[in-house]
C-alpha cells in the first residue's frame, strides 16, 4: 500500500518516550488485513526514480493481482516484516496500539465531510520503531 498520512515521533515510555510511527489505513485496503494479522509492519521510503512504480502500487489492489511483479521493486523480508529492497529507508515497527477513527470524536466536523464523504474511517496504528535500515 502507498500512503501519505502518517507521523513519526516520540510517545509513551520514560526518558523521552518511545520512537514511534503512526499510520492510517482505510477499511477497504487489502493491506489492512496484513496489518491486523501481524505483530509488525514496515514503512519504506523511496527515491524519486520509483514514483511511477509507487503510483501503480497505489492504484491497483494486491487482492486482484500480484502488483509488485509489474514494478521494478523486489520484496525482501526479515523475521518480522516484509519490505522493499530498493527503499532508501525502512522502518520496522511493532504494533503498540490501534483504534478505529470515529465520527463522533471529531471536534471539527468539516474534516469528516472533507476527508470521509463515504464515512470509510481509517484505523490508526501506532508502532514502536524497532529496526531502521538505511541504504548505503
Amino acid at each position: 500500500m502507498t500512503a501519505s498520512w502518517g507521523q513519526l515521533g516520540s510517545l509513551w515510555g520514560h526518558g523521552g518516550g518511545t520512537p514511534v510511527a503512526t499510520i492510517y489505513v482505510r477499511p477497504q485496503r487489502y493491506t489492512k488485513k496484513f496489518v491486523d494479522e501481524n505483530e509488525y509492519f514496515s514503512l519504506c521510503f523511496f527515491d524519486e526514480e520509483y514514483k511511477k512504480d509507487l503510483g501503480y502500487l497505489g492504484s491497483v489492489s494486491g487482492k486482484d493481482e500480484d502488483k509488485v511483479s509489474k514494478t521494478k521493486l523486489t520484496i525482501k523480508e526479515n523475521d518480522k516484516a516484509v519490505y522493499f529492497n530498493e527503499a532508501n529507508l525502512v522502518l520496522i515497527c511493532r504494533k503498540l496500539y490501534n483504534q478505529e477513527i470515529k465520527e463522533e470524536c471529531f471536534v471539527d466536523k468539516f474534516v469528516v465531510d472533507d476527508s470521509y464523504p463515504k464515512r470509510d474511517f481509517h484505523t490508526m496504528y501506532i508502532g514502536a520503531i524497532e529496526e531502521i535500515y538505511i541504504k548505503d
